[in-house]
């Protein structure tokens, strides 16, 4: 079949891509990225080893791996599995480069705490998409007794006594907040309720995996979540869920291509949010088991509204591959982001190479 051609010249940190073909083919979605640092953080609560398979190649997961090796922690990849092995935990500090080669490092606060009953680490690293503040996740951690003290860009953490089961309500269903508050919450003394939670396929999966792991937490996936908190952990094995936000990408690109790809792997559950503005634009979307496939056939129409939300709303991640596709629509496409204050970054890109958008705040008209 056709396809695409794309040439990387890594030496000169570029891709050429031939472009105008129509991209065809089929293929097995990786694992998730943001299920899998998540639960790689988790592993340091288990008192044995762990094997996680299908975990994506990517650089921020091998700066998990650098953490958990500082930590003490051996850890082995053998393809797309990573085992972590508990050897000899004597730190609870995480150096600030480690930190700041990744945004999501500060999922390890909760599991270092609840581990070592201390932990001093700096502030995560940033990234383009506006500021991520973590203050959910300290006053969270608070409530569960872990005692936060910020010191010029650093984290100095201590639990008194013993973390201890509370309610807690977020004030937005963030991913970040609800995960370390699992992550501290699995071995607290008494019952922890996270009310608000947020309800991604990425929390599910970490609570899938503390549960074969011995932890007690229901409600994974709905708005509220309780934990009972257990003394130990014990190892397991588990495959990480399938990238959804990579999925989407490769769907845009059908799109954008007129071709016919077909995406094995991929959970129609966790599709459902995009599946229909793919069919909005003109696309379609056949699931079969755990399969997808689509295909475009004539001119891409508009998408009127997409606007991001927390799951099982639209993912803001999907937003920019959507957008380039929504360029060469026929008709105008609006998109409201309502996750991030500054992601309309690759908007300037796409209007470098001809697209017609405007921007106002949250808003884009193409």
């Amino acid at each position: 079949m056709p396809c695409v051609l794309l040439r990387g010249c890594m030496q000169m940190s570029r891709l050429i891509v031939d472009g105008g073909i129509p991209l065809c083919g089929e293929l097995k979605v990786q694992g998730s990225k943001n299920s899998a640092l998540p639960v790689l953080a988790a592993a340091i609560l288990c008192n044995a080893p762990c094997t996680i398979h299908n975990c994506p190649a990517l650089s921020d997961t091998d700066a998990s791996c650098r953490i958990l090796s500082y930590l003490g922690y051996g850890v082995e990849r053998h393809g797309a599995s990573i085992t972590v092995t508990p050897r000899d935990f004597k730190r609870y500090d995480i150096p600030e480069d480690l930190m700041r080669e990744m945004r999501s490092s500060i999922v390890f606060l909760g599991a270092i705490s609840a581990k070592a009953g201390r932990a001093h680490i700096s502030f995560p690293g940033g990234c383009e998409l506006g500021p991520r503040p973590i203050d959910l996740h300290l006053a969270a951690l608070r409530q569960l007794g872990l005692a936060i003290e910020e010191d010029h860009g650093w984290l100095n953490c201590r639990v008194i006594n013993r973390l201890t089961g509370a309610n807690i309500a977020l004030s937005f269903p963030s991913v970040g907040a609800t995960e370390n508050i699992l992550l501290a919450a699995v071995t607290a003394q008494g019952e922890t309720m996270i009310v608000n939670a947020a309800r991604e396929p990425e929390v599910v999966d970490l609570a899938v995996f503390l549960n074969e792991c011995g932890a007690k937490i229901i409600g994974a996936g709905e708005s509220v979540i309780r934990v009972t908190g257990v003394k130990e952990l014990h190892g397991c094995e588990h495959a990480v869920i399938p990238d959804r936000i990579v999925a989407a990408t490769y769907m845009a690109a059908a799109g954008i291509t007129a071709g016919e790809v077909k995406l094995n792997g991929v959970s129609a559950m966790h599709m459902s949010p995009v599946i229909p503005v793919f069919e909005e634009a003109g696309c379609t979307v056949l699931m079969d088991g755990g399969s997808l496939v689509i295909r475009r056939h004539g001119l891409l129409r508009p998408v009127k509204n997409v606007r991001t939300m927390p799951y099982p709303g639209f993912p803001t991640d999907a937003q920019a591959p959507v957008m380039a596709m929504s360029t060469i629509a026929a008709g105008t496409s609006v998109f409201v982001e309502n996750i991030f204050e500054n992601r309309y970054k690759h908007a300037a890109e796409l209007i470098r190479l001809g697209a017609k958008i405007k921007t106002e705040g949250r808003v884009a008209v193409v």
